[in-house]
């Protein structure tokens, strides 16, 4: 937290994260992480996938998550043996449960850009050989 840190009379505290304050978050590979928040309960942040990529298969634990595309698309995969499917456009948001394996793509040409909150507690990424068959 910054200069920009303001105290209520409660002492809760609202403080503000530039881009450049972000620091590198769990890896997966395929993907940047960028952690702006991370609280006891919650972690929040900045993820790019280059054209073309596919991450590692992964889950979040005891954390659910929410994810926004801000640009490029999100293909992701998941479910028994991976083999469900759905695409993300800018604007979507998609929902992900604790524990469900995963992985993102890119399908496009360009850099996709995606905002992740995640809540729970305890580690928030596994990364796996993936989910288990039908």
């Amino acid at each position: 937290m910054g200069d920009d840190d303001q105290v209520v009379d409660n002492g809760q505290r609202v403080w503000r994260v530039t881009p450049s304050e972000r620091t590198e978050g769990q890896p997966t590979p395929g993907m940047l992480r960028e952690q702006a928040v991370s609280t006891e309960g919650m972690w929040a942040g900045y993820v790019t996938t280059g054209p073309g990529m596919v991450s590692g298969w992964h889950h979040h634990g005891d954390h659910e998550s929410s994810i926004y595309v801000m640009s490029g698309a999100l293909h992701m995969e998941f479910g028994p043996g991976g083999d469900r499917a759905l695409d993300a456009a800018p604007g979507d948001f998609v929902y992900v449960a604790p524990h469900a394996i995963h992985r993102e793509g890119n399908p496009t040409d360009v850099e996709s850009t995606l905002i992740v909150v995640r809540a729970g507690s305890g580690e928030a990424v596994f990364n796996v050989d993936g989910p288990a068959a039908r």
